[in-house]
């Protein structure tokens, strides 16, 4: 499996568990913190740095949007 094959399967593995539980992934979890949110956090630092593949950045920056739309808004706020 190639890096690139690597990086498309977990994409989909994080984008399917977004679209499963309608919500992120916790990181008070620390299976889901462990599988996705670290992933996610390390892509996310990766794209700011402006080193991520411009092929990856299209689709993590869908996968982005799902995040944001996803947010857990505090209820006291």
């Amino acid at each position: 499996m190639t890096h690139d094959e690597a990086w498309n399967k977990k994409h989909k593995e994080v984008l399917s568990f977004i679209l499963e539980n309608r919500r992120n992934p916790s990181r008070h979890a620390p299976e889901e913190r462990g599988k996705y949110l670290n992933w996610i956090k390390h892509n996310r630092k990766l794209l700011n740095a402006g080193e991520m593949k411009p092929e990856r950045a299209e689709k993590f920056q869908e996968l982005l949007k799902m995040v944001e739309f996803y947010k857990r808004v505090n209820q006291w706020g």
